[in-house]
């Protein structure tokens, strides 16, 4: 390999192949560093990838792209031992072009996106881990590999090593995460034949569906499950704050098997084949955890900067606007040659003023807010089931002595007045 690029982007995640493959597209001399056997194969997420923000990178890149299924409706079950509220959205208009988001396998997808990336003209090495970045006179110049004579050197590096990013950490951008600002995330690919995932899910041929999880399928710890529809496979998975596996003792495999075995997900499941297990720890720090993402002659990108909105469950859109933002300011550094901080630092700007910096601040306080308030999963999405259950059970008794019932399982008036409470606190902390 050359010893001197324009730009070196270490991790072939979303967020690095989408500002690769915007610097090659500009002419810009850019390497692309994979530490996996291909790009994609240490790469895990749930897998529903949002069209929008990959359509500003490659127009209609959905006519040749490894796409699982268009996701036409998704649901959002709240679940006790025995039963689930559900609600959800089905949209045909999702199943058309321009679509909203798909389904995706990430071993597949990467692989393709990081193609893209080569055929603009990045240079694609795997099975290379970036040890450490290389500072001289307090600024980052290159990077050092654990391949022989591995130092490469830049004038800007790109850092999208996701969310346990040794090298910002190393240069001081961050400090350890702490248990609650990371989840813990383990999944399953489970085999299935596509005609019945099609009946179980009420889809259209081609068609995908998503559901996520909560309340019991986390048993109350602050996180979410989900099943989601592949072509001839299903994505199920649970992902709770790594602070509450610690508390509970409950260990990441058995939460998974306990979502697979209830009773309100087993018969989707049913007679499937699993045929890949992953796990991955995810950023949900939110905007207070956000590090400092510019630096002389370094950017940090996607997981790595801890952009994930925790509670619509977004990360790859982020990932990859991240990416083109920080392609869009090393460009423009490249023009005026300078690659100081205060130049990167527009990366920062762009950031805060695109829908990442908005929405993480609009949710800023919501993940700290649930994960300190445990009752909402523990007590009131129970309570939500109880009251739909009494309520919807023609027992002879009228519907006046029914809501007098809920009214009194609903507790105290101390208890009562803290539930309304509650409730203001939350749409404070959503609003």
């Amino acid at each position: 390999m050359p010893e001197k690029f324009d730009c070196i982007v270490v991790g072939a995640g979303p967020a690095g192949t989408a500002c690769a493959y915007e610097l090659a597209k500009a002419g810009v001399n850019v390497l692309l560093l994979e530490r996996g056997e291909y790009p994609g194969s240490k790469n895990v997420m749930g897998g529903v990838l949002y069209r929008k923000m990959m359509e500003d990178i490659i127009p209609e890149f959905y006519k040749e792209a490894p796409l699982e299924r268009p996701i036409v409706e998704q649901r959002f079950m709240m679940m006790d031992k025995e039963s689930a509220v559900t609600f959800s959205y089905k949209g045909l208009e999702w199943g058309r072009e321009p679509y909203n988001n798909f389904t995706v396998l990430r071993a597949k997808f990467d692989q393709w996106f990081a193609e893209k990336a080569v055929e603009q003209g990045a240079l694609l090495v795997c099975e290379t881990v970036a040890l450490e970045c290389i500072v001289e006179n307090g600024r980052v110049v290159g990077v050092r590999t654990d391949r022989p004579d591995g130092d490469v050197y830049a004038d800007v590096v790109v850092l999208a090593d996701g969310v346990n990013s040794l090298l910002a950490k190393q240069l001081g951008f961050h400090r350890e995460w702490r248990p609650d600002e990371v989840a813990l995330a383990t999944m399953e690919i489970l085999k299935l034949d596509k005609g019945i995932i099609e009946d179980r899910f009420n889809l259209e041929p081609g068609q995908g569906c998503t559901i996520e999880l909560f309340g019991d399928a986390t048993k109350g710890i602050l996180g979410t499950g989900f099943l989601y529809t592949n072509k001839d496979t299903l994505s199920i998975g649970v992902g709770t704050l790594l602070s509450g596996l610690i508390k509970h003792k409950i260990k990441p495999y058995e939460l998974l098997e306990y979502v697979k075995n209830h009773p309100m997900i087993r018969p989707y499941i049913q007679g499937s084949e699993p045929i890949e297990y992953l796990a991955h720890l995810i950023p949900e720090g939110g905007y207070h955890s956000i590090p400092k993402v510019a630096g002389h002659g370094v950017l940090v990108v996607g997981d790595a900067a801890q952009l994930v909105n925790a509670i619509h469950r977004e990360g790859s859109n982020m990932a990859m606007t991240s990416g083109r933002l920080a392609a869009e300011t090393i460009i423009m550094a490249k023009e005026y040659n300078d690659f100081s901080e205060s130049m990167l630092d527009h990366y920062r700007m762009k950031l805060m003023e695109s829908f990442i910096g908005q929405d993480l601040k609009k949710y800023k306080d919501a993940t700290h807010h649930f994960d300190a308030f445990p009752q909402y999963f523990e007590r009131y999405i129970p309570m939500m089931n109880r009251a739909a259950s009494q309520m919807f059970t023609v027992d002879g008794a009228s519907k006046w002595e029914k809501q007098k019932k809920i009214w009194r399982d609903f507790g105290s008036t101390g208890e009562k007045l803290k539930l309304a409470r509650d409730v203001i606190k939350a749409w404070r902390v959503m609003k």
